[in-house]
């Protein structure tokens, strides 16, 4: 579980920042810290939480969701000034949680292809992954168009300098999870995958935020768990999940799942302290992690 939760990175949002003092409290120096980018969330707030973390000595990668980005003059303009308020240079770029695009950007590949992100000197792009598939990009359940749009990354990834990865959305099963990422290096994608991991919250806060963010079969770990009243109280942590992981990571260690990346759905500070006791503050070297 140690090696596992080596460089574990862990997702914010500027109004839950807001409730932290100090985050260098709470998380390991250099720790990997997304900024997720709701829909409505003004640019300003975004930036200025990325310069607080900054400050604090940890390495910041924003959204960027491209149904929210009007145009490339806006993608400019982030770019710009997370840059340079905040000396952000790396990103997740997705599509983005909103039915209908705001301008002219739909998918994240646009966002690669203006090739702004290598203009200002970004040096890693993490791009989305999907282990039970995504019904807003496959609505026949399939994940045909998942896998295309990995495809298309790992190319674009071949053709520049780019250092990229896949963080993907959160799951609880982990038997699927390793299917899926051994069938994408049979098929030639070998980008690294930092496994999306919901960090310890109550049962119906996961259960909610699950069906939101749209988890696939493995909610049924959830649901057989709701069946039990007496668990309903008890905060769900994601234990077996990671240690059946962290099993097959050292039985074989090509695997490609490479690092844990945190949604703290039970609140930063609770998930802070989960990932520590569990062996992540040992775990994280001293100097910003790369892969």
């Amino acid at each position: 579980m140690e090696a596992l939760l080596e460089g574990f990175s862990v997702e914010v949002m500027p109004r839950t920042a807001e409730k932290v003092d100090d985050f260098r409290a709470l998380l390991p120096q250099h720790t990997r810290v997304y900024i997720a980018h709701i829909e409505g969330t003004p640019i300003e707030d975004m930036v200025a939480t990325a310069k607080r973390l900054a400050s604090e000595g940890f390495a910041v990668m924003p959204h960027f969701p491209a149904r929210i980005i009007k145009d490339r003059a806006t993608l400019q303009d982030w770019i710009a000034r997370y840059q340079g308020e905040a000396g952000v240079e790396q990103a997740l770029l997705l599509a983005g949680g909103v039915a209908e695009p705001h301008g002219e950007f739909e998918h994240s590949m646009q966002l690669l292809e203006t090739g702004l992100f290598d203009e200002h000197g970004f040096k890693r792009l993490h791009v989305a992954g999907h282990p039970e598939g995504n019904k807003d990009i496959d609505p026949d359940g399939s994940d045909a168009n998942v896998s295309d749009a990995l495809r298309w990354k790992q190319a674009f990834s071949e053709r520049t300098d780019a250092e990229m990865a896949i963080a993907t959305q959160f799951c609880f099963e982990a038997k699927p999870v390793i299917r899926w990422a051994d069938r994408l290096r049979e098929e030639g994608i070998t980008l690294p995958i930092h496994i999306g991991v919901a960090g310890p919250a109550k049962l119906q806060t996961m259960i909610k935020f699950a069906l939101a963010c749209g988890v696939g079969p493995s909610l049924q770990v959830l649901q057989k768990r709701a069946k039990d009243v007496t668990k309903l109280v008890m905060p769900f942590e994601p234990d077996d999940f990671l240690q059946e992981l962290a099993d097959h990571k050292a039985a074989h260690p090509e695997f490609n799942i490479e690092r844990v990346h945190f949604f703290p759905l039970g609140g930063i500070k609770t998930c802070a302290t989960w990932a520590r006791d569990h062996g992540g503050a040992s775990a994280v070297p001293a100097v910003p992690v790369e892969a």
